[in-house]
């Protein structure tokens, strides 16, 4: 272990008075205020929107890249907002198809200590900066209407779990969850399926019907469309 960890792990173990915790709290407190109304009042005036998800590390030319891409030019094109989490690869995908179309182009950065930075396809008045993961996830949930999730990491397994728990415990209405790439995402599924459902018990077999797998931005999109041939589009929660 490094010396600048060590010096962290003491600075957090040092010895605080009671007044000092709760000024800090305090503070946080406001802090994540502001953040929920910046969130609330850009993103109140965009519109229906489509969250797309996907991995920061995605190159300029690859497949998935390249079929975010045609994701976000197809929704904006349809009149529906897309909304990303602002970064690299697949987030700046999405933003660039969008922008392609001059349909609403959303960017909900958040401030890493590495990697992550404002992709500049992001319609400069739709661009807010998080500092808290909670918050933003919030405003990726309740002013989208539908999720489209290519190949990602961890942060986008964290986005699409959010997702599928909230719809499976009724926390939100059931809205579209769209897994785009059948070779990347079938493991998990099978998973899923076998270990989770069969093995543990640990899910119910409706479960297993609140997210669909494609492997085309046609698909991904027709998802979207055929959802909201039944139902309306309304705020999430």
């Amino acid at each position: 272990m490094t010396e600048k960890p060590n010096n962290r792990i003491k600075k957090a173990f040092e010895n605080k008075d009671w007044p000092e915790i709760k000024s800090s709290n305090s503070w946080n407190i406001f802090k994540i205020m502001a953040e929920f109304v910046e969130g609330y009042d850009t993103l109140a005036k965009i519109g229906p929107c489509v969250s797309v998800f996907g991995s920061a590390r995605t190159k300029p030319g690859t497949l998935y890249y390249e079929m975010a891409t045609e994701i976000g030019q197809k929704l904006a094109a349809a009149g529906l907002g897309v909304i990303t989490g602002g970064g690299p690869g697949i987030m700046e995908a999405g933003n660039l198809g969008a922008s392609k179309e001059k349909g609403a182009s959303v960017g909900l950065n958040i401030d890493l200590p590495f990697e992550q930075s404002s992709n500049p396809y992001i319609d400069h008045d739709k661009c807010i900066d998080f500092k808290f993961f909670f918050v933003r996830k919030v405003m990726f949930m309740k002013y989208a209407q539908g999720f489209i999730v290519l190949p990602g990491g961890f942060g986008t397994l964290d986005e699409l779990f959010e997702a599928l728990t909230l719809v499976q415990t009724q926390k939100t209405a059931k809205f579209p969850i769209i897994l785009v790439g059948s070779s990347y995402w079938t493991g998990m599924v099978d998973w899923i399926k076998n270990v989770m459902l069969e093995q543990e018990h640990n899910v119910s077999a409706d479960d297993l019907n609140l997210f669909k797998i494609v492997d085309t931005a046609d698909e991904a999109v027709n998802e979207i469309f055929d959802f909201y041939s039944k139902y309306s589009m309304s705020l999430n929660f």
